[in-house]
């Protein structure tokens, strides 16, 4: 299969569970190589990285947002937020607070994560993601584990940021309004992606 993510561009990618989407994902974001073909990302190719340069990479130029939040439950909210900046060697207190007060969780910024709810957690997952300022955010499942309202609010959110920040947004989903704000949506069934129309897109 062949996909090319321009930069500032959003892309969905819908299917059944069990289409090899998160994996996917993993594969465009370097956490996994292909056995496979070439993926090239921000420039680079993969293949030709150790797992260290790929690392680095995505420190650089990724945010990612798990499905499952993947918060350290020892940490407040502004530390888990704060991580990133830190493993990359900088301090950037303003700029944690700027995320947080973004994602309207600033009031609770040293509530741990079990003080939270999943929507909050999910918000501070979203922060930590922005945080870098990457040039590619890559979101699985975004809205997944969230009540309706919940989900809308964390959607407003990723494509306001998107927006504001110029950040490539690579996004799998089930929610079908999500999918459809992207400018481009893609269907992974048997192991080949499908561009087609955000209205006849179906998860």
């Amino acid at each position: 299969m062949d996909l090319t993510v321009d930069e500032g561009d959003s892309v969905a990618i819908v299917g059944a569970s069990g289409s090899g989407k998160t994996t996917l994902l993993g594969l465009l974001a370097g956490l996994d190589l292909p056995g496979r073909g070439t993926v090239t990302l921000a420039g680079q190719r993969l293949d030709t990285l150790d797992e260290e340069a790929r690392a680095a990479l995505r420190a650089r130029e990724v945010g990612f947002v798990f499905q499952s939040f993947h918060l350290l439950p020892s940490l407040t909210a502004e530390e888990n937020v704060s991580l990133p900046l830190e493993l990359a060697g900088r301090e950037d207190p303003a700029r944690v607070r700027e995320v947080l007060e973004a994602v309207g969780l600033l009031p609770r910024r040293r509530h741990y994560p079990r003080q939270l709810s999943g929507g909050e957690q999910q918000r501070v997952a979203l922060a930590r993601a922005f945080v870098g300022r990457p040039r590619i955010l890559f979101a699985d499942e975004p809205t997944g584990n969230l009540d309706q309202a919940t989900g809308r609010h964390v959607s407003e959110l990723l494509f306001e940021l998107n927006q504001r920040e110029g950040t490539t947004l690579v996004l799998v989903t089930h929610d079908l309004a999500l999918a459809h704000r992207c400018r481009h949506v893609y269907r992974l069934d048997g192991g080949r992606l499908h561009a087609q129309p955000a209205a006849d897109a179906a998860a």
